[in-house]
């Protein structure tokens, strides 16, 4: 059978439509140099390399120094800058470094004028690399990112965007900020008593099943909210009222609200918040080219983000004693030897659901 040509491309449009639309969900337009900059920080400097650059413009990259000489060369580059705006009618006076500067002010494109260099001299920030926490993400995340991508597939949610632990807690499920935020998709308590159980005795945070189905829904929610990806997954850092305003005050392109949003709370982490989850899916999608071949871990969660009993080592079940090792939580723990939590918790007088690598539980 014939088909016309009008509907032979009806039948491609519509083979083609996934694909097209997981590009538009998750654009990077606009985000190039910043995606960059993210990819550099991941894959290029690691923790003993410090990024002096520029808090808006972040690719504007001045040195990378070492905790010895921060001080030093952060002076440097302040004086640099102020003798570019001294000698911008005199340029055959500048220093060396001052002029290596001029040219990386001039590969972001930058108009080399008295207000830029004022704004650039109050804008110098600095950017610790994390080359091998990221490679340590990526081969953490084989446990986890297929369930995970089901179920965000079944939320309504891109598959990518399961992720997000990569830019969160490099897929580390004992990861605590300073903030207080835990576990792999670090919630806050606040945030985590809004789709979790989060008490003294019991932090769901810290299980991954329950933790995933709740960032699906608080990122579907947000999505609602806002109507726009890129929205939604900021939304996850500012907040989903921080990210309303924004939307209110300059539409609902990211690249406008970066650009032009001032909101108090809106800084660093915000800003670069959407950018650096780009950074990683590529980086991911992509790690043999950055990190070589990498053994990823095997899954430890089967279909629908159900625990699978991992692989009992050393007559471990009938031992009255478990040694912690580094990246458990008692929540695997639980599940490896068939007691709840409340009764670990119990058996070894522990007011909460933190341990830490060495330390020696009851397990009867």
């Amino acid at each position: 059978m014939k088909l016309s040509l009008s509907r032979v491309i009806v039948v491609f449009l519509a083979l083609a439509a996934p694909a097209m639309a997981a590009g538009v969900d998750l654009p990077n337009q606009g985000l190039e140099s910043r995606v960059e900059f993210w990819k550099k920080v991941f894959t290029q400097y690691g923790k003993d390399d410090i990024i002096i650059h520029d808090r808006v413009h972040v690719n504007l990259i001045y040195d990378v120094v070492s905790e010895d000489n921060i001080r030093s060369k952060t002076a440097a580059v302040e004086q640099a800058l102020d003798d570019l705006r001294s000698n911008l009618d005199t340029p055959e006076k500048l220093s060396l470094t001052a002029k290596q500067i001029q040219d990386a002010i001039a590969a972001e494109e930058l108009p080399l004028s008295a207000a830029t260099l004022d704004e650039l001299r109050d804008n110098i920030h600095t950017q610790r690399g994390v080359k091998e926490r990221f490679r340590e993400g990526v081969i953490r995340s084989g446990r986890y990112v297929d369930a995970f991508q089901e179920v965000f597939e079944k939320e309504g949610v891109p598959a990518q965007v399961a992720l997000l632990p990569l830019v969160e807690s490099a897929f580390e499920n004992r990861a605590l900020s300073n903030a207080g935020a835990a576990g792999l998709w670090q919630f806050t308590r606040g945030t985590g008593r809004l789709y979790l159980r989060v008490t003294r005795k019991l932090d769901e945070r810290l299980d991954p099943t329950k933790a995933t189905r709740a960032a699906a829904h608080l990122l579907h929610d947000n999505y609602n909210a806002l109507g726009s990806w890129p929205l939604a997954i900021t939304a996850y850092n500012h907040g989903r009222a921080g990210m309303m305003r924004a939307q209110s005050e300059h539409g609902s392109e990211i690249t406008s609200i970066i650009n032009n949003y001032r909101g108090r709370l809106f800084g660093y982490a915000s800003m670069n918040f959407y950018s650096e989850f780009l950074a990683a899916v590529d980086v991911y999608q992509n790690y043999q080219q950055y990190f070589g071949e990498l053994v990823l871990d095997k899954p430890s969660m089967k279909q629908g983000v159900a625990p699978s009993k991992p692989v009992q080592t050393a007559k471990a079940s009938p031992a009255d004693k478990y040694k912690v090792r580094k990246g458990d939580t008692l929540w695997e723990i639980a599940q490896r030897f068939g007691v709840s939590i409340r009764e670990l918790m119990e058996m070894n007088d522990l007011r909460n659901q933190a341990i830490y690598a060495g330390q020696l539980l009851l397990l009867k």
